[in-house]
């Protein structure tokens, strides 16, 4: 086993292999590798529903459920996020269970990890193909009628023009029609597919940056958003992800449910000691991705945003917010591990607030730890993806700190390489860009 000591210490990496497609599950991946990995399966699937943040190519936990655990076996992801793993253990015939304190992304999860009846969905399309077409057809009256539907959120006019709140408006409550056209089956996963079609749409016809971490209105983009763009870019999309469930239906079918608890949390995980065979995930970076600020307008459409509950009740919640106190960073942390007190202590002198978010994130990530180790069968094994930071033009290591994190809490680690980011699909700023992810791999 390794030492993360020696990591800390740095060592000159592989050269860099590229790798098209999968990995082999068999590679014994050596320590400090580079990969650069040429997705072919971004969009295959269900894995195409929707975009999401700082996504991990499917490839990757392929390769560590094909390597680490075998049918039949259940695999964990404690910040489940789009549920990449979930899809990926799905198709591989082991059961697993979706972690994660965002309700976005344990409805996304859910509807990407739920085959469905294709007769019945194709009846639950028709209806609201049907109501769209009434819509369309319509005057001033459906119009206005449509609009009510929109659920009353903060700043509406800024977000979107009048007519595209008409659209969205019609489009859920064509959604919320379907229960007759599906009987007698269980409508709610088809709703639910419904509402991500919908949510796919709704960054791009609102007034807001489609490529930001942040959903914020950039007038010099002239961004055009003209009427009928809402209802024509969700039937295409409604089209496109039939066809994906339509390839994912006999690959999933005999597959056991995907378990998501709604109380679920990676540093409290409902689960029992010694109930998991093998937990991949990809954490969030710090300070970096704002998971509930990117899809404030899709959770005001989907309803998961309560009115009058700030944002930052949700933000505060999430591994690696920048939402915390003042009083929290009135003085300085220390973690315990010497080159992370270090560094924390460097950035306390220039950004308290900065330097405890960067202290905060590795004891949350320490009671990640912690509870994946208690979940985990003896012997097996947890694989972390996770990216270094750039802090007030500081690298935070953040692979090798989490590596002595590992080892405090009694993991052992096994190896460790690195995957090239080739893209994000949604900007990151350039001082605060990461290049690289690092896999970590751990044994309990």
């Amino acid at each position: 086993m390794l030492s993360a000591a020696s990591i800390i210490a740095g060592a000159d990496p592989a050269p860099l292999v590229t790798v098209t497609g999968d990995l082999l599950p068999d590679w014994d991946i050596p320590v400090n590798q580079r990969l650069l990995i040429i997705s072919k399966n971004q969009s295959w699937l269900s894995h195409g529903f929707h975009k999401y943040p700082a996504k991990f190519f499917p490839e990757l936990p392929r390769w560590a459920i094909k390597r680490y655990s075998t049918e039949g076996e259940t695999v964990l992801d404690p910040m489940a996020g789009s549920g990449t793993v979930n899809v990926e253990a799905l198709l591989a015939n082991r059961r697993s269970v979706a972690i994660d304190v965002d309700p976005f992304a344990r409805l996304l999860t859910r509807v990407k990890t739920t085959p469905l009846d294709i007769a019945i969905l194709d009846r639950a399309v028709a209806a609201v193909l049907a109501e769209l077409d009434a819509f369309e057809a319509g005057g001033a009256e459906a119009r206005h009628v449509a609009a009510s539907h929109v659920p009353p959120f903060a700043y509406q006019d800024t977000w979107f023009r009048p007519f595209i709140l008409e659209e969205l408006g019609a489009i859920r409550a064509a959604a919320s029609r379907i229960r007759d056209a599906v009987s007698p089956a269980e409508p709610g996963p088809y709703v639910d597919f419904i509402r991500i079609c919908l949510s796919s749409i709704v960054r791009e016809v609102s007034n807001a940056d489609n490529n930001c971490t942040r959903t914020v209105v950039r007038q010099r983009l002239q961004k055009r958003v003209v009427p009928g763009m809402a209802i024509r870019l969700f039937r295409r999309m409604l089209s496109v992800n039939v066809g994906r469930m339509r390839d994912f239906v006999p690959m999933a079918a005999a597959a056991a449910p995907v378990a998501i608890p709604e109380n679920g949390d990676a540093r409290a995980i409902p689960l029992p000691d010694a109930s998991i065979d093998l937990a991949v995930t990809s954490p969030p970076y710090i300070n970096a991705v704002d998971y509930p600020r990117t899809h404030q307008l899709e959770m005001y459409m989907l309803d998961l945003s309560p009115p009058g509950r700030p944002l930052a009740e949700a933000k505060r919640r999430h591994i690696g917010t920048e939402v915390v106190r003042a009083v929290d960073y009135r003085t300085l942390r220390t973690y315990g591990l010497p080159e992370l007190d270090a560094q924390v202590e460097s950035l306390y002198a220039t950004d308290p607030r900065r330097a405890y978010i960067v202290h905060q994130y590795f004891v949350d990530m320490e009671a990640n730890f912690r509870e994946v180790q208690r979940t985990l069968k003896p012997g097996r094994h947890y694989v972390v993806v996770v990216g270094n930071n750039i802090i007030r033009n500081q690298v935070v290591p953040t692979h090798a700190y989490l590596l002595q994190v590992a080892e405090r809490v009694g993991f052992r680690v096994e190896t460790y390489f690195a995957s090239e980011v080739i893209r994000h699909y949604i900007k990151v700023p350039r001082k605060e860009r990461i290049n690289q992810d690092w896999v970590l791999v751990l044994k309990r």
